[in-house]
């Protein structure tokens, strides 16, 4: 018994099943919003982190600079959810700072 290698390509093979469920990804790579939201996501990743370790308020600029990021690739994108999504997020951790450095 043998294993054959496959031939058939994915684009023929989502062609030949004719559905309209077989979606092929359509998320940019390699432009400019590419390298920001992976740069955003590794950021937002380290943020997590700082926030783990109890790093206050670090953990809050640090994740301000992911949140910019994404919602920068969400106006490229034209994708609201992203839009509000990271535009509230930048909001409420931009009120902590503003609280942690002038609240009582």
């Amino acid at each position: 018994m043998t294993i054959e290698p496959i031939k058939e390509k994915l684009d023929d093979k989502i062609k030949a099943l004719n559905s309209s469920r077989v979606y092929k990804k359509v998320t940019p790579r390699g432009d400019l919003s590419w390298y920001i939201k992976w740069a955003s996501s590794v950021t937002l990743i380290i943020a997590m982190l700082f926030t783990s370790a109890n790093m206050f308020p670090v953990n809050l600029w640090i994740a301000n600079i992911g949140f910019v990021g994404w919602l920068i690739v969400g106006m490229l994108w034209h994708d609201r959810s992203l839009i509000v999504l990271n535009a509230v997020s930048l909001a409420i951790y931009s009120l902590g700072i503003l609280n942690h450095y002038y609240g009582s």
